[in-house]
């Protein structure tokens, strides 16, 4: 029996990590990582903004996946936008496959009236892929009593890919309101470790937000805010759509996502300003269910340095922070 569940769990987890060949990474707090999101975030808080974010999907699975992520960002008045740069690092399958990526972004900001304003961003990325061949197991493995014990007598075939990668996007916004759209992986790179092609499909991603500031006449004072979120995504044929919201008291933010036939997020952040942390676990709600997945753990660091002075004309945007 126990040969027979690890042979299962072996079989579940290639199958999973098949499945992710094709999709990117996905972070749950959205916007504690805005460059991952839309390159057109990159500049919108202003001063200088540092992120790091660390998520753990499926833990109790032997492939599971860890992405890392940090980036910097910040306007600057003299190029009428924002730069930022973003490096991310994926591992699957206990480092079976590793992606490393480095990115460099540029934002404009136009103002279009006095209460909306435009961003188009656009990246520029450099993709390092390798594939770990030793640890990749074949049928001639198998022994149909004892499980993988004999040695493949496949050879490996390449492991490694480098590649140029190209993303756009575009935010809009007011005070209480903003939307936006992404395409990541406009060039659709080749990102092929073995011979033959494997072109990088193009993801796209469209989010929308709002802060609802409760006022005087509730029972809740000025610093409440409700912040409700969607954001949908589709990849080669996959499509995901997150709805949830947020709920902002003082320092702290709470938030409740709902991932379409996959997950139910929970969060929670404080905000002092000029440092913020965040936690968020995801219950997996899909057919593989909580108990075997362990569902996924995600922790976001963000550090905003003051600067000397914003420009009058410069408004932040009201997306929450996780």
């Amino acid at each position: 029996m126990n040969n027979l569940k690890n042979l299962l769990l072996i079989c579940l987890t290639s199958i999973a990590i098949h499945s992710a060949l094709a999709q990117d990474p996905t972070f749950t707090q959205f916007y504690a990582n805005p460059l991952y999101l839309n390159p057109a975030f990159a500049g919108s808080n202003g001063c200088p903004r540092f992120s790091l974010n660390y998520r753990n999907e499926w833990p109790n699975l032997s492939g599971n996946y860890t992405t890392f992520s940090a980036s910097y960002d910040q306007h600057l008045k003299s190029i009428s936008g924002g730069i930022g740069v973003l490096a991310t690092h994926d591992e699957q399958g206990q480092g079976t496959i590793k992606t490393t990526m480095l990115g460099l972004i540029y934002s404009y900001h136009l103002k279009i009236t006095r209460k909306f304003s435009i961003r188009f961003g656009a990246q520029a990325a450099y993709y390092q892929k390798s594939l770990d061949w030793s640890k990749l197991t074949f049928g001639d493995m198998i022994d149909p009593r004892k499980g993988f014990i004999y040695e493949t007598g496949d050879q490996p075939r390449g492991g490694s890919a480098n590649y140029f990668d190209a993303s756009a996007g575009i935010v809009g916004y007011t005070k209480n309101f903003f939307f936006g759209l992404t395409a990541h992986h406009l060039n659709q790179p080749d990102e092929s470790m073995i011979k033959g092609h494997s072109y990088t499909p193009i993801r796209f991603t469209a989010h929308m937000g709002a802060e609802i500031k409760l006022g005087s006449r509730s029972r809740y004072n000025n610093s409440t805010s409700i912040l409700p979120n969607i954001i949908y995504q589709y990849q080669n044929g996959f499509q995901e759509i997150n709805i949830g919201t947020y709920v902002k008291y003082s320092n702290f933010t709470f938030g409740a996502w709902f991932r379409n036939k996959d997950a139910f997020i929970l969060s929670l952040g404080i905000n002092t300003g000029n440092f913020k942390i965040g936690y968020s676990y995801d219950v997996t709600v899909s057919k593989l269910n909580n108990g075997v997945s362990g569902g996924s753990h995600e922790v976001s660091l963000g550090l905003n340095l003051n600067c000397k002075s914003k420009p009058t004309t410069f408004k932040t945007i009201s997306c929450p922070s996780f």
